[in-house]
Order: structure tokens, then C-alpha cells, then sequence
């Protein structure tokens, strides 16, 4: 095993974009176990948005101090261990930073089955954040019916791309809102998406109008400001939003942009309603059932992108808000 830990440490607050020089890779020599820790080799890092808003000093995630450890979600194996029933080869998931050697108090570990399929499905499909936010948005929240009309932003994101699919199967028509042909492409011919709206290369509000002229009764938005209100001026009777997440501002959470056209809200009928999985702690092994059967099955995908190395890690979350990546988005250590 490595007697050292190569962790990535904030070293300057971001103004705006989390820019490179904003991190250091560093390394670190491991001490001794105390009682009651365990040793994580990281296999996979997840890169999150809301990664952005831990960066700040203060806001509604977890904050990262200076010179500390990035926060991030992580699977790998326990390499050596001081605490009772967490024994050395188990598969782990929690907190575990961007960091190629975790020593922690399992407390906010979880185990997981490392022979379900590779980790990096604890972090995508099986994970909190990505496949476990999709389903529980979509059961407790959306609750899609049958015809339907389903628009998802980020659609090509982690979140959005199981979401779209989740709608699918529960008989909607879907639309998703992403940029650039490849994510198009993939949406409508991989994942069974009946439309996809380019929100680059065309105006969002017309392509609403053209493809849900009837008005959207279900929005599940991933991305907040401007495409948020062309949204909302698009609602049919007695539709429901749900915010998830707002990528747009994280870059900027001292002047969020909200809706300047809430009021469509009462002028039709409509609900908006917010979540995090962690609300309905209860619902997460449902999901995790629900998703492992659909793997079992065939039934559900989600790509991945991977970025080698632990020192890769500020680059990728630099194209996760460029909005580069395709699907879930990881460093493998």
C-alpha cells in the first residue's frame, strides 16, 4: 500500500469559475491508524455540481476551508482497518474526498457490493447524488402519468439522462434541454428521447412552443435561470416543477437569478416544489432496489466519462460547468 495521500487542497477561494489555479494536488504521508478508522484506497471520485457551491465559505452545502480537502463523494476498498466490522477488501461509499487515500471513522460510510458490476456504478446509477436524486425527484415529486409531456434540463447530465428515462417508462413523451449534437444525438437515439431542444443553437422558448404546444406538464430542471422562465412560460394546466439543482448559478450564489415568471405559476394551476434525496432518507433503498432491477434488466443506462488521475480532478470540474461532459462525469484514481 502507498504511504502517501495525494489530495486535492483549495488553496484560493474562486471569484467566479473554480479555475485551476484555485487547487494543489499535495501530498500527504499517512500516519498511523487510530482506534475505530479505516484506510480507503479511492478508486472513484465523483464530480458534482453542487461540488461548485462547497468552494464559497458558506451556502447550503458542506464548505471546503482553505488549505483543506476538496469535499467530494468517492467509492473504493478499505486497505486496512481499525474498527470493528468494517474489515480490509470491503467496498465502501461516503465522503471520502478528492484523495487517492481516505483515514476516517466509517460513520458516513456505507457499504456496497462490489461485485454488483464495476464501483463506478455506486456513483452513477446507484449513486446518492446521481440515479438515487433521479428516482426519488421522479416518484415522490414528478409523478409522471401516462401522455404526459416531460421536459428535462441538464438532460444529458447524470441526474437528467436517468430522469428522462424514469418519465419514458412511465409513458410521457420527453423532451430534454441540452447543448450540442452529440448530446442530442445520444439522448434521442440511446436513450429513446422523443425530442431533444439545443439550448446553444436554438432559442428554447420557440422550440417549447413547436414541440409542447399544448403546454408542459411536468418540468424537472436541473439548470435554473433563463431556462427556467422559458419554461414556466410554457406550462400547461396543473403542471408541477421540480427543482433539483440550478448549474447556471452556481457560479454566482451571492445573486441567484430566480424566475421572473413565477406568476405563470397561479395563472395556471402549476405547483413548484424543490427536493434533495437526503429529504426522504426512507425511499433509498426503494430506489436502490428499483435501479439494481433495471440494471439486472437491461432497462436503464447511464454513460459515463472518466478522467485518469487524481491531479485531473480540477479539470474535470471545470468541464462538468463548461457543460462538456455526457452523463456521470468521475476521476479514477
Amino acid at each position: 500500500m502507498a504511504n502517501q495521500n495525494q489530495a486535492v487542497i483549495l488553496v484560493k477561494r474562486p471569484e467566479r469559475d473554480a479555475t485551476p489555479d484555485c487547487f494543489e494536488v499535495q501530498s500527504q504521508a499517512l500516519q498511523p491508524l487510530a482506534a475505530g478508522e479505516v484506510r480507503v484506497a479511492v478508486e472513484y471520485v465523483s464530480v458534482d455540481a453542487g461540488a461548485r457551491t462547497m468552494l464559497l465559505g458558506e451556502g447550503f452545502h458542506r464548505q471546503v476551508p482553505l488549505g483543506g480537502v476538496v469535499l467530494a463523494g468517492a467509492v473504493g476498498r478499505i486497505v486496512e482497518s481499525n474498527a470493528e466490522g468494517w474489515a480490509v477488501g470491503q467496498a465502501v461509499r461516503g465522503h471520502l474526498g478528492a484523495q487517492t487515500i481516505a483515514t476516517l471513522k466509517p460513520d458516513l460510510l456505507e457499504k456496497v457490493d462490489g461485485d454488483v458490476g464495476p464501483l463506478s456504478l455506486h456513483l452513477g446509477l446507484l449513486g446518492g447524488s446521481t440515479g438515487v436524486t433521479a428516482w426519488i425527484g421522479m416518484t415522490h415529486v414528478a409523478k409522471v402519468q401516462p401522455g404526459d409531456v416531460f421536459v428535462v434540463s441538464a438532460a444529458a447530465g447524470a441526474v437528467g439522462c436517468v430522469a428522462g428515462q424514469i418519465a419514458k417508462k412511465a409513458g410521457a413523451r420527453v423532451i430534454g434541454i441540452a447543448g450540442g449534437d452529440r448530446k442530442g444525438a445520444y439522448l434521442t437515439s440511446q436513450l429513446g428521447f422523443d425530442a431533444v431542444i439545443d439550448y446553444k443553437s436554438q432559442d428554447v422558448a420557440s422550440e417549447l412552443k413547436r414541440l409542447a404546444p399544448a403546454g408542459v406538464n411536468v418540468f424537472f430542471d436541473n439548470v435554473g435561470g433563463a431556462i427556467l422562465d422559458a419554461v414556466l412560460d410554457n406550462l400547461a394546466l396543473r403542471a408541477r416543477v421540480v427543482i433539483c439543482g440550478a448549474v447556471s448559478q452556481y457560479d454566482n450564489m451571492g445573486q441567484v437569478q430566480g424566475p421572473s415568471l413565477y406568476l405563470r405559476l397561479a395563472e395556471r394551476q402549476s405547483v413548484m416544489e424543490g427536493f434533495a434525496y437526503f429529504h426522504f432518507p426512507e425511499s433509498i433503498p426503494d430506489a436502490k432496489a428499483a435501479i439494481s432491477q433495471w440494471i439486472k434488466e437491461d432497462s436503464i443506462t447511464l454513460p459515463e466519462e472518466i478522467l485518469p488521475g487524481i491531479e485531473s480532478y480540477p479539470e474535470a470540474l471545470g468541464f462538468m460547468f463548461s457543460g462538456g461532459n455526457l452523463g456521470k462525469l468521475m476521476v479514477k484514481i
